[in-house]
């Protein structure tokens, strides 16, 4: 029965992901209500829980199964951009006996061993395989009160959240004591107007959101962190790829340097954290750049970045809300940490968050303090919840799989390890893929990276 079926939507509070997670409730309940069903229970998780971890949601186990537990077959979750063909979810579902623990989803699988997965599996990593949120997943209700129980005996260890779903299947599979993902054809990602999606319970819109015409290039403040020993190797990589895309663009060091030419912001490098340095770049946004500029992206000298994208995407968001906009990861969700946006994709700030930051007195514990957590730290005293893009990475593409990046029109990756940066630039990130280069036309293939 429908009404057996708990819909959870992975949404966000930022006013452009709610009001699509709105309409995606919207579109559940109709079409329950044209069935002439009884209406299945559809929330919004960033609706569900006070606590800064419900989108890491095995936290709400013990919630889904007290309240649950009793009257519900499944549990369904999907995304905000995931389309449901309800009759199709059924019929699917209905082939599983929901007395069993399942964990059903579109199985992703790393080709190699990568660092967002600590390595996992280093031996064959295309062994273990996890769900592809875009195309929605659901768990039994019997392994749903297992998990509850589990967790409520043993609460959770893990320091850091970096990609949610596979330390969900991983967590469930419990080293083979639990069940591993089943993979199921009618969970889909294929666009719903492919001719591939006639058997999908599932479809998924993949295309960059534009919401409007895209923001001007003069509304977009590009901050490059470099220090003296990378001029010579990562900066020449931006110039030859992405800087021609930015209209404001400023490169900030330990050293100046008129050929580039880099800002010295006197600040020292440090080895690890740059807390001082990305709070001096958002001091100086404040300060000395137009005040009229809404937006400003904080980027490393080794992030690669479609600005062209960025400036579509950015489109949908409402520049006088304190945006804070990026690859999400998590800190010690389980005992009330906080979120932050990872530095390496690429850290976006609406003019309005900056000033709600600096105003208030949260600053670096040390200039040498990871800036991206310190940063998430204080938004989240301040109450600013940061939103999370998927399209920004940090990492580069075949830390991802294939069959994950397959629905993505990526806004950036990150790192220059063991790849060539220009051509994973001109592949993946490029205005369009046969963007010229130096008057001539380049084409890469995807499967060659």
């Amino acid at each position: 029965e429908l009404k057996e079926i708990v819909f959870i939507i992975q949404s966000q509070s930022n006013s452009f992901h709610s009001k699509k997670a709105e309409d995606l409730k919207r579109d559940i309940l109709k079409q329950a209500a044209d069935l002439g069903k009884e209406l299945p229970t559809v929330l919004l998780i960033h609706q569900m829980d006070g606590h800064e971890g419900a989108w890491t949601i095995l936290p709400l186990m013990r919630d889904f199964s007290v309240t649950y537990g009793k009257n519900s077959s499944w549990i369904f979750f999907c995304e905000e951009d995931t389309r449901i063909q309800v009759v199709k979810l059924l019929e699917t579902l209905g082939r599983f006996d929901e007395s069993k623990e399942w964990f059903l989803g579109k199985a992703l699988y790393d080709e190699e061993s990568t660092i967002i997965h600590h390595y996992a599996f280093a031996e064959n990593p295309t062994v273990f395989k996890f769900p592809d949120f875009a195309a929605g997943w659901a768990l039994s209700i019997p392994l749903v009160n297992k998990l509850a129980k589990k967790l409520k005996s043993e609460p959770l260890k893990s320091d850091f959240t970096i990609d949610l779903k596979h330390e969900i299947a991983l967590y469930i599979w419990q080293k083979g004591e639990g069940p591993p993902l089943t993979p199921v054809p009618e969970f889909c990602t294929d666009d719903v107007s492919s001719y591939k999606v006639d058997h999908c319970a599932t479809t998924f819109s993949n295309f960059l959101p534009l919401c409007g015409e895209p923001v001007k290039k003069e509304d977009v403040f590009v901050a490059v962190k470099t220090c003296r020993k990378f001029h010579g190797d990562r900066i020449p990589v931006v110039k030859q790829t992405w800087e021609r895309e930015a209209a404001l663009i400023e490169y900030y060091s330990d050293y100046a340097d008129i050929s580039i030419p880099t800002v010295d912001l006197g600040i020292p490098n440090t080895d690890r954290g740059h807390c001082g340095k990305t709070f001096a770049i958002l001091e100086r946004f404040l300060n000395h750049s137009s005040p009229r500029t809404p937006w400003l992206v904080i980027v490393d000298d080794d992030t690669l970045i479609s600005i062209f994208r960025l400036r579509k995407l950015l489109s949908c968001y409402d520049p006088n809300e304190p945006v804070f906009l990026g690859e999400r990861y998590g800190y010690g969700l389980g005992t009330g940490g906080y979120s932050y946006i990872t530095g390496g994709g690429g850290m976006v700030f609406s003019r309005t968050a900056v000033q709600k930051l600096l105003a208030s007195k949260c600053r670096c514990y040390s200039m040498d303090a990871p800036d991206d957590m310190v940063l998430g730290m204080c938004f989240s005293g301040l109450g600013i919840p940061i939103t999370h893009s998927p399209l920004f990475h940090q990492a580069r593409p075949m830390d991802y799989p294939k069959g994950y990046l397959s629905h993505q029109i990526p806004v950036s990756f990150h790192k220059h390890w063991n790849i060539d940066p220009v051509k994973v630039y001109f592949t993946w990130l490029a205005p369009n893929t046969e963007e010229s280069l130096n008057g001539k036309k380049v084409e890469y293939s995807r499967e060659d990276l």
